[in-house]
């Protein structure tokens, strides 16, 4: 048995060790997209105070810094705060959200500006968070399930719908894995979303492809840094 297989039957027995959650990490992703290509470490971690997800990435040019910060209860996420911060200034891309669940109220501060109130107890996810909640169904073998996710530029809430659409072979790092093909469209609009999930990784993201008939951007897997 190569050193390669028994790192990954160690590695699918820590996931199946604790089924009720998804597996911490670290790792570094590619993102590319028609404007940018940026390496960066992903983290989701466990906190003082709670849970993060995060990504830093830098190149000669600009730099991203993207940080999630949530609470989990019965396998649900309760946002707190999503900050971007984006250098070059000039890319005036910096927004901080943050969730006040004594008053419903969302608030966004930076590029886009807005106060919603809203219902708080639906369940409401930033970009980042939303994919572990992907990842927690796709584990419990839900085949379609529906997020509601904050509106980044106008504020209020998007409803997202995903659905398993296949399960096949998928390399990474020289060995297959078991991936989940998930994929994710919003009513009255052609955008799409297609999730590669790993199940030997806990369903770590291997691949995100997100496709408009404007842009195309791309996540892909390059290192796990740390697992569980």
């Amino acid at each position: 048995m190569t050193y390669k297989k028994i790192i990954l039957i160690l590695l699918f027995i820590a996931v199946d060790a604790n089924t009720n959650e998804v597996p911490f990490y670290s790792a570094t992703y590619k993102f590319e997209s028609n404007e940018i290509s940026i390496e960066g470490i992903r983290e989701f971690k466990k906190t003082e105070d709670g849970y993060a997800m995060t990504f830093n990435a830098s190149n000669l040019i600009a730099t991203m810094d993207f940080v999630s910060k949530f609470q989990i209860s019965n396998n649900s996420i309760y946002s707190e705060s999503y900050d971007i911060k984006i250098k070059p200034k000039f890319l005036n891309r910096d927004q901080l959200v943050k969730f006040d669940y004594s008053k419903n109220i969302i608030e966004s501060s930076g590029r886009n500006s807005w106060k919603e109130n809203v219902d708080l107890n639906k369940i409401v996810l930033d970009p980042l968070n939303a994919q572990i909640m992907i990842r927690t169904f796709i584990k419990k073998n839900t085949k379609k399930f529906s997020l509601n996710i904050i509106n980044m530029q106008q504020g209020g809430i998007k409803k997202y719908f995903y659905e398993l659409t296949n399960i096949e072979d998928c390399s990474f790092n020289e060995l297959i894995y078991t991936c989940y093909i998930v994929e994710r469209t919003k009513d009255e609009s052609s955008r799409k979303v297609k999730y590669f999930l790993a199940k030997e990784l806990g369903y770590m993201f291997i691949k995100i492809i997100d496709k408009s008939p404007e842009n195309t951007n791309t996540l892909e897997l390059k290192k796990i840094l740390s697992f569980g």
